[in-house]
């Protein structure tokens, strides 16, 4: 009752991928590994998730200092039946899973970390789905079970990527979309793939020495479509969850670019932490999104596929989103710094009523729905 009619929802159908990977010494020592992301040669998570044999990866290491140089640490499992299986499982059970990382590199935020396997013709998705464990936010002080497989992911969750759900996503369910569906309250998708700097505390003196997190993200055609003509028709556009807002406000910066450099390369198509305050915003997002369909149909590109490290906090002019679906968020986040852009000083307000209600915070917490105040 609380969305009009003619609104149109925008979720996130990223898929959180079974990241943690456990190895255990033969002394008995547990190193853990934490895969993060790909690096920057597979060109996306997408290309990288289908790599059979073995992929780069990078990722954190719990119990690093156990891992001596050149030591391969060794894993081997019984397959189980999956739909997502690129090789059938020995139906006799003969055929096991063996896992191996090697130690590549280190910088100053991850290792890099060659994962090897047998049989080479599944995809590393299909090994993660195999090997790995769901993970887990921290504050969650339990181990990662199998029933987490499926509380732990949307209803929709279609492109394996992220190592954390886009958790207002949650509480959709498919009596929830038959509802909105009875008002005429459409649905769309991006895939935005969460990355663990989402949960990383703003800790500098000042929010401009703050290194945003860049998130890769992909939209079809059809959804900026989509998008564009909601904003022509003045409907409502309503993201659930800061994933889908990131994503829908990244289109607009990324058409304004096209509208100084309508010959962009597409390596250069991309969004930079400060662009939305260094970017002229000349246009409206009608104008905008027009501009990123004609470039996109120059090239016959059905979906565009980038990098988005869009910094939304207080002063940012909202372009696309009028409100937003979201659970509430923990201080010191880059999170909270959005919602008090989307919504002015009223977000002390409405944090503190959920504080004093007994409200849920975070991952399995409580939702709101926020509409946009003028001026944000």
């Amino acid at each position: 009752t609380w969305l009009p009619e003619n609104s149109l929802l925008v979720f996130n159908n990223t898929r959180v991928v079974e990241a943690r990977i456990i190895f255990h010494k033969p002394t008995g020592g547990q190193i853990e590994i934490f895969c993060l992301e790909p690096p920057p040669e597979y060109g996306s998570i997408t290309i990288a998730m289908a790599q059979t044999g073995k992929v780069k990866w990078r990722c954190l290491i719990g119990g690093a200092s156990k891992w001596k140089p050149g030591q391969v640490l060794h894993k081997e499992i019984g397959l189980q039946p999956s739909p997502a299986s690129a090789a059938a499982p020995d139906p006799d059970g003969e055929a096991p899973l063996i896992l191996e990382a090697r130690f590549i590199g280190k910088d100053a935020d991850a290792f890099l970390i060659e994962l090897s396997w047998n049989p080479g013709a599944l995809s590393f998705a299909e090994v993660l789905h195999q090997a790995g464990l769901i993970p887990l936010p921290p504050y969650i002080r339990r181990s990662a079970e199998a029933l987490d497989s499926r509380r732990y992911q949307t209803i929709y969750a279609r492109h394996d990527g992220s190592v954390a759900a886009p958790t207002a996503g949650l509480h959709f369910t498919e009596a929830v979309f038959a509802a909105l569906a009875q008002r005429n309250i459409r649905r769309s998708w991006v895939t935005l793939h969460v990355g663990a700097g989402t949960f990383l505390p703003v800790k500098t003196t000042t929010l401009g020495e703050h290194p945003m997190h860049t998130e890769c993200i992909a939209v079809d055609k059809s959804t900026i479509v989509q998008l564009r003509q909601t904003l022509v028709d003045n409907q409502p556009v309503v993201p659930v969850g800061t994933t889908s807002a990131r994503t829908i406000e990244s289109l607009y910066w990324l058409g304004i670019k096209i509208q100084q450099q309508p010959d962009l390369p597409y390596p250069d198509l991309l969004i930079r932490q400060w662009d939305a305050f260094e970017l002229p915003s000349h246009s409206g997002a009608a104008e905008a999104l027009a501009a990123l369909l004609k470039w996109m149909e120059a090239r016959e590109m059905n979906e565009l596929v980038t990098t988005t490290q869009l910094l939304i906090t207080p002063g940012y002019d909202w372009k696309i989103a009028n409100g937003l679906i979201t659970n509430f968020h923990q201080p010191e986040s880059t999170l909270l710094l959005l919602i008090a852009s989307l919504v002015g000083d009223d977000w002390k307000r409405i944090y503190n009523y959920a504080l004093g209600h007994g409200f849920r915070f975070l991952s399995y917490g409580d939702g709101c729905l926020l509409w946009r105040q003028a001026n944000h």
